[in-house]
């Protein structure tokens, strides 16, 4: 039976780890002085775990969601959410009943309404953790990758996702764009991001990673990882390199089934060892698992993140990895399909997690964590184990020292001038000219005055920009063009499509929105009835730039990577002139017909002559 020590001071605990802490922000550590601190830092933290309850030590190990956009007061609706999925009210009855070590912050379940908002949240749920009976910071994550991947919106700051990143290929722009992110997310209050994404998108038809990934070159994906990583981590915010040990090669989504990558241990070494070599010699504070199977690293078939021989063989022993390992979303069906709810987050801390991501119940999950420890299938110290290396990430990000942010901090970092026009120089070394037939761009307002947009208006990866199409006609408008936006849809209608060829009629030219084209599919109809209208079309690929090789016939083509407004206005700059296209592709374009057929080689990017 495990029998409870007094709780140290709440002084106590937010004063152990100051100078280490503020070290670590920095990056102003001599060797010798640094080894001696951590292993003082671990004494302190070793006595506070041994305080520690079992169930608080439970507690910690799980990062949960939560409904509202307060820890305490948050709408009607998102307490009746939390009741049904949870049982509890709010965030802050959530920290109380579990003691869980952190929090993840999605838009859907409005937690990131606006920067103050967020702000405030964290303040709440921090001041529920130090008011636990051994007081311990929690560490607030979210997946704020950028790109098409983004939780937290405008007024904060948005950068060019991974693949536009790739496309630019500066690693210092790669660097700027983490660590203006960064900065923002620690000023709100959250300080692991789950970005950025190792996974080397050697397969076209991926469906969850694509333009996650920097591109399909396992040594530049390497590059511009490790580069993120710096710039997030010299901002104060854990970086999480994922979905360890590689997800760039799968015809399946791992959100609804279980991928298997036949790579062999060869394969794997060449293809998606790199990027995760690169960011732990970069000093990556957390690694995210994959729920893949990779039958030669792991015969047993179990996914990666339920995998002894991956996150402890390989991961651990063979790459030397000793920081947080943190599960991906265990509510997703890659991990729910060979095991129950009760067994995941059991198997997991024996292949080696440490922190175990949004259970679909948490109730079950924590419940059967508590029991494996009482039964002995896990021991204590398997547990504290884990809780060490969080609380040394707690430690190193100053969470002890000071958890809470304030109102200032927020209005002096979100979303500043500087930070916004960073970006757009940044987005506009990304934009991909694919294809110019006869010069035809850029265009102007002398010689192509009418523009009418249309296309797909995917849903705003952070609920507060777009839609792309009106995104695209303002800018246009704010560049002295006449435009008119007119959303078809990403499945467009024959109604629609007949819309869209009459709306062209006395236009000057058509720029074209594309979303996933696919062989059959009615953007690929929209787009050849509009240029057999006779009025020029122009596409820009909104999302993966293996749109082209479906579509024929427009004089142009552009690939953005995303369609978020600081990528669309960057193309759109570069459409009319005002900036130079300067991106190149990160990925190759095949053929539709004959994958062996490479129509656009890795590299390949036009510019104005």
């Amino acid at each position: 039976m495990h029998h409870r020590a007094p709780a140290p001071s709440r002084r106590t605990l937010l004063t152990v780890t100051a100078a280490a802490a503020a070290a670590a922000v920095t990056g102003v550590t001599a060797p010798v002085a640094h080894a001696e601190q951590e292993r003082h830092d671990d004494r302190k933290l070793q006595r506070i775990i041994d305080r520690m309850s079992l169930e608080e030590k439970v507690g910690q190990l799980f990062v949960m969601r939560v409904y509202g956009h307060s820890a305490t007061a948050p709408d009607q609706a998102d307490i009746d959410a939390n009741l049904k999925e949870i049982g509890v009210r709010t965030a802050a009855e959530l920290v109380g009943r579990y003691h869980v070590g952190g929090v993840i912050y999605f838009s859907w379940a409005h937690n990131t309404r606006d920067p103050h908002q967020i702000a405030e949240l964290s303040n709440g749920i921090q001041q529920a953790g130090l008011a636990q009976p051994t007081p311990i910071p929690l560490l607030i994550s979210t997946d704020q990758e950028h790109g098409i991947v983004c939780r937290v919106g405008e007024p904060a700051t948005l950068v060019p996702g991974a693949m536009a990143l790739g496309a630019g290929g500066s690693l210092a722009d790669a660097r700027k764009a983490a660590q203006i992110a960064g900065a923002e997310l620690a000023a709100v209050g959250i300080r692991q991001n789950y970005a950025p994404v190792a996974d080397v998108n050697v397969n076209p038809a991926n469906p969850v990673i694509g333009v996650r990934s920097f591109g399909s070159d396992p040594r530049a994906v390497a590059g511009l990882v490790a580069a993120q990583v710096k710039g997030y981590q010299r901002a104060g915010v854990a970086a999480t390199s994922k979905h360890f040990p590689g997800h760039g090669d799968t015809a399946v989504d791992s959100h609804y089934g279980l991928p298997t990558i036949t790579h062999t241990r060869a394969q794997w070494t060449e293809l998606d060892a790199p990027p995760f070599e690169s960011a732990i010699d970069a000093g990556i504070d957390s690694i995210m698992t994959a729920h893949i199977v990779v039958p030669a690293l792991d015969p047993s078939e179990d996914p990666a993140t339920l995998s002894r021989p991956i996150l402890t063989g390989i991961l651990r022993q063979q790459l030397g990895y000793d920081g947080v390992v943190v599960t991906d979303s265990l509510g997703m069906e890659g991990v729910r399909t060979k095991y129950g709810d009760e067994r995941v987050p059991v198997l997991a801390l024996k292949a080696g997690v440490d922190q175990l991501l949004n259970p679909p119940n948490l109730d079950v999950a924590w419940k059967a964590v508590l029991a494996a420890v009482k039964g002995g299938e896990l021991t204590e110290d398997r547990l504290d184990e884990s809780i060490l290396r969080i609380l040394r990430l707690k430690t190193k990000l100053g969470l002890f020292r000071q958890p809470y942010v304030t109102r200032a901090g927020v209005d002096r970092v979100v979303g500043t001038r500087a930070h916004l026009d960073r970006a757009d120089r940044i987005a506009e070394q990304t934009t991909t000219l694919l294809l110019n037939e006869d010069g035809f761009l850029p265009l102007s307002p002398a010689r192509h005055g009418k523009v009418l947009v249309v296309g797909a208006d995917p849903a705003s990866p952070s609920g507060t920009t777009g839609p792309p199409t009106t995104t695209l006609a303002t800018a246009l408008g704010e560049l002295g063009f006449t435009a008119t936006a007119l959303s078809t849809g990403i499945t467009p209608t024959a109604a629609r499509i007949e819309e869209a060829v009459a709306a062209a009629a006395g236009q000057d030219v058509v720029v074209v929105g594309t979303y996933n084209v696919t062989a059959a599919g009615p953007q690929r109809t929209l787009v050849a009835r509009l240029v057999a209208s006779g009025v020029p079309v122009v596409t820009i690929a909104i999302r993966n730039p293996y749109d082209i090789a479906r579509i024929s016939g427009q004089r142009a083509t552009l690939a953005a990577y995303s369609w978020t407004d600081v990528e669309l206005r960057a193309a759109v700059r570069v459409l009319a002139g005002r900036a130079r296209p300067k991106g190149r592709l990160p990925v190759p374009v095949q053929s539709a017909d004959d994958a062996t057929v490479v129509l656009y080689p890795v590299g390949h990017g036009l510019s104005y002559s």
